[in-house]
C-alpha cells in the first residue's frame, strides 16, 4: 500500500498543502505545536474516517472556515483509488473515487494505517476502554463486518439500557422485551468475540516473536483476553451462548437496579504479560514501551497477513521516546516494506543511510518547506 499524493485544505492550522508522497519514508521536522502531527492526523483520518485526537469535527476545521477537505491518491498493488474526507460543523462525508460512502464500514480498509504515538503507552498501562478502542479500530481495518456488528451493538445497548432504567423505576415496561434484547445481545456479542479471539491469537503470535527479538530472547510476551463472562478460545460458539445466557439471568436484577448492561464485549479487557509479570500493574516504563512497540510492529505483520498488503505507518514523535536499541529495531523492521511518515523535533539518532533515502520537510506554523 502506498500513498501517492496528499492534499489538505483548511485543516487545523494548515491552509493549503499538496504533497507528492512517492518516497517510502517522509520525515516532518520542526518544533512542537507547528502542525507536524496535523499532517499525520490527516492521513489517519483518511484511513479510518476519524481522528485519533478528538471526536469533534469542528476542531478539525481551520478557524473561521466553513469546511475542510482531505484528499489522497493511494495505490494497492496495481489498483489506484482516490479517497476524500469533507469535514463540516455538522459532520463529515467520506468518498472513494468520487462516490460517497453511506457507512464508515464501507470506507475503512482502502488505506490500512498503523499509528504509533507516545500516548500508545496507554494501551499497556491505561484503562480498559483504551484497550477496547485499540481492538475495535485495528480489527475494523481488516474486517468491515466487525465494524457493522459493533455499530449494531452500540445501538442495541442504548435501547436495552433505556429499558433497564424503565424497569428499575417501576414504569409500565414489559420485562418480556428484555428477553428479546438479550437474544440480540448474545448474537452480536458472539460475532464480536469470535473476531476478537482470532485477532488476539494472531497478534500474540507476531508480537511474541518481535518482543523476543527486541529483548534478545530475555522476555516472553503474552496477550491474555479478559472477557466479561467466563469463556475461553477453545470453547465452541454454542458453549459461549450457553454461558452467556446463564450469566445474563444471573445479573438481571442487578442490571435492572443499575439501569445498565453489565456483560458483553463493551465490558471486556486484555492484559499484556511478560515472563509472568502483568505489565499494566508491575511493568517498568522500559518494559511498557517495549511491549507497545512490539504490538505496533505486530499489527503491521497481522494486517499484511489478513489483507495481503502492508499498511502505511505513522510515527508521531516516538523516536525521541525510544532508546537507540528500540529505535534501530523499529527502523530496520519497516525499511523497504512499509511506507512511513515520521514527525520529529530533530534528526538526531536517525542513521545516515535512513536519512539518505528519506524525503525531509520542515514545518513551521502550518507551512511546509521541502529540505531534500
Amino acid at each position: 500500500m502506498r500513498v501517492q499524493s496528499l492534499e489538505i485544505q483548511r485543516y487545523r492550522n494548515i491552509s493549503q498543502l499538496s504533497l507528492d508522497c512517492s518516497q517510502d519514508l517522509h520525515i516532518f521536522v520542526g518544533p512542537n505545536a507547528q502542525g507536524k502531527t496535523n499532517i499525520l492526523e490527516s492521513l489517519y483520518l483518511l484511513a479510518l474516517g476519524k481522528s485519533h485526537r478528538t471526536r469533534s469535527t469542528k476542531e478539525l476545521i481551520q478557524f473561521g472556515e466553513p469546511h475542510a477537505i482531505l484528499k489522497a491518491r493511494v495505490k494497492r498493488d496495481e489498483t489506484g483509488s482516490r479517497l476524500e474526507v469533507q469535514l463540516r460543523d455538522l459532520g463529515k462525508k467520506v468518498s472513494i473515487n468520487g462516490i460517497e460512502q453511506s457507512k464508515l464500514s464501507q470506507y475503512i480498509g482502502f488505506l490500512p494505517a498503523i499509528l504509533f504515538a507516545p500516548e500508545d503507552l496507554a494501551i499497556v498501562k491505561g484503562s480498559p476502554q483504551i484497550r477496547r478502542r485499540f481492538l475495535d479500530m485495528e480489527i475494523g481495518q481488516v474486517s468491515p463486518t466487525y465494524l457493522y456488528h459493533l455499530s449494531q451493538l452500540h445501538k442495541l445497548l442504548t435501547q436495552r439500557n433505556s429499558l433497564l432504567k424503565g424497569l428499575g423505576t417501576n414504569k409500565k415496561f414489559q420485562v418480556e422485551f428484555l428477553d428479546v434484547y438479550d437474544e440480540q445481545l448474545m448474537s452480536l456479542s458472539l460475532e464480536l468475540w469470535r473476531k476478537r479471539f482470532h485477532f488476539l491469537k494472531q497478534l500474540t503470535k507476531w508480537s511474541g516473536e518481535i518482543h523476543q527479538s527486541i529483548t534478545s530472547a530475555n522476555e516472553e510476551l503474552l496477550i491474555e483476553y479478559l472477557p466479561s463472562i467466563p469463556i475461553t478460545a477453545d470453547m465452541s460458539i454454542e458453549e459461549w451462548r450457553t454461558v452467556f445466557q446463564a450469566e445474563l439471568q444471573r445479573v438481571r436484577e442487578k442490571e435492572i437496579r443499575r439501569g445498565s448492561t453489565l456483560l458483553g464485549p463493551q465490558r471486556d479487557d486484555f492484559r499484556l504479560v511478560a515472563n509472568g509479570l502483568d505489565l499494566h500493574t508491575f511493568g517498568s516504563q522500559g518494559q511498557q514501551r517495549t511491549a507497545a512497540l512490539s504490538l505496533k510492529l505486530a499489527e503491521i505483520e497481522l494486517i499484511h497477513q489478513e489483507t495481503g498488503t502492508y499498511p502505511i505507518l505513522l510515527l508521531d514523535d516516538v523516536l525521541s521516546e525510544l532508546d537507540d536499541s528500540r529505535k534501530t529495531h523499529l527502523l530496520e523492521a519497516i525499511r523497504g516494506r512499509v511506507q512511513t511518515f515520521v514527525t520529529t523535533t530533530n534528526l538526531e539518532g536517525i542513521d545516515g543511510e535512513t536519512l539518505d533515502k528519506a524525503q525531509i520537510y520542515q514545518i513551521r506554523q502550518g507551512n511546509i518547506r521541502e529540505l531534500r
